[in-house]
């Protein structure tokens, strides 16, 4: 598989992360702001702590300027993997937010519970995601 058919299924299993309602809210939030920048990332937990390592993750970006979407979805394969979507309006916005102190203390939260990171790409969303 090449890199744009790769990113290509990344992108199609983001959109399965989202129920029906928050993919419709999603569409709506991107009429109001489209997203330049994007990221999907997996993580690897440590054995047994990936229900924690979301936690964790998810405490602390509740609310970052400039995110349009923050998603955490469990892999199906491997029991201790996450995959993270992010879209923000720029990429400035996505450095920014790595000095907020919420995202610090969930950094500072995450990074024991971390084992390794999996496949990471970053994208210039082009197309708005869909029902």
């Amino acid at each position: 598989m090449n890199r744009r058919e790769h990113l290509a299924a990344l992108l199609a299993m983001a959109g399965m992360l989202l129920p029906a309602g928050k993919l419709r809210a999603l569409e709506a939030r991107m009429e109001e702001v489209v997203p330049e920048y994007g990221l999907i990332g997996q993580m690897i937990a440590q054995p047994g702590q990936r229900a924690a390592l979301v936690a964790a993750l998810a405490e602390g970006t509740g609310t970052m300027p400039g995110n349009i979407a923050y998603l955490i979805g469990e892999d199906s394969a491997n029991p201790d993997a996450i995959w993270i979507v992010e879209l923000w309006t720029d990429k400035d916005a996505h450095a920014a937010s790595l000095e907020l102190p919420a995202v610090q203390e969930a950094i500072r939260k995450g990074r024991p519970l971390i084992a390794g990171f999996g496949t990471r790409a970053e994208f210039k969303p082009v197309a708005k995601a869909r029902a």
